[in-house]
């Protein structure tokens, strides 16, 4: 935490219902199959069906940016390209890496009484598939990934915090968001609700206190340990 930030566990102690981000604070998406090798795969997927890739496209690195792309500029490919990244997502996962202390908030929510739900750019089928993979999914009362076919839908984007939040039956003062991006912020921003930045890096400390979280941890133990 930052020297001017408020305390852990008074931000946290009214939360009833708690919003989580997927890549980073539960795991490493990327850590076994990296993120510009799953970009590579999309784009060469595209050039293998036929199609041309849009400018820009195979020097693109981030596989989630690169959706973004091939949807704008060619939205006709939006659903299929999001499909393919949907299943590259899903083989991933399966040789992503557990953030230490992620667990731990899901079973300090369980056992608090909190709701967690998982709200995410990454496809909904992929992080179904981890939190099956670990024995998770019992922890979690619903995963909000990216709209299929729909880019449009992902952060820093509201929507998908606004859909977990009607399905909790929960007002934005009930919930925190825990992110570990400025698009993270920013869409917990425009959702009402309060975020706290994971800074898993160095620097994003300093992105994230500028796009105005509440509180920052380089520690999701810690964010565990704050719930219990």
């Amino acid at each position: 935490m930052t020297a001017a930030s408020p305390s852990l566990a008074d931000v946290l102690r009214p939360v009833k219902h708690v919003l989580l981000d997927f890549d980073g604070p539960i795991c490493s998406v990327f850590a076994g199959l990296p993120a510009p090798e799953v970009a590579r795969r999309l784009c060469s997927g595209l050039i293998a069906a036929g199609e041309q890739a849009p400018p820009g496209a195979e020097a693109e690195a981030d596989p989630l940016a690169l959706l973004r792309l091939i949807a704008d500029a060619r939205p006709d490919l939006a659903a299929a390209a999001d499909g393919a990244l949907a299943t590259l997502e899903t083989e991933a996962v399966r040789l992503g890496r557990p953030t230490l202390g992620g667990e731990s908030v899901l079973r300090a929510c369980f056992q608090t009484g909190r709701s967690i739900s998982v709200v995410s750019n990454n496809a909904g089928k992929a992080i179904e598939t981890y939190l099956a993979d670990h024995g998770l999914s019992g922890f979690v009362a619903g995963v909000y990934g990216r709209t299929p076919g729909d880019p449009s839908s992902m952060k820093p984007n509201p929507r998908l915090l606004m859909q977990a939040m009607e399905s909790a039956g929960a007002k934005p003062e009930e919930c925190i968001f825990i992110g570990d991006a400025a698009r993270d912020v920013e869409a917990g921003d425009a959702a009402g609700v309060a975020t706290i930045g994971y800074a898993n890096k160095p620097g994003k400390d300093l992105r994230l206190a500028a796009a105005g979280a509440v509180v920052i941890v380089t520690s999701m133990q810690a964010v565990a340990d704050a719930l219990a």
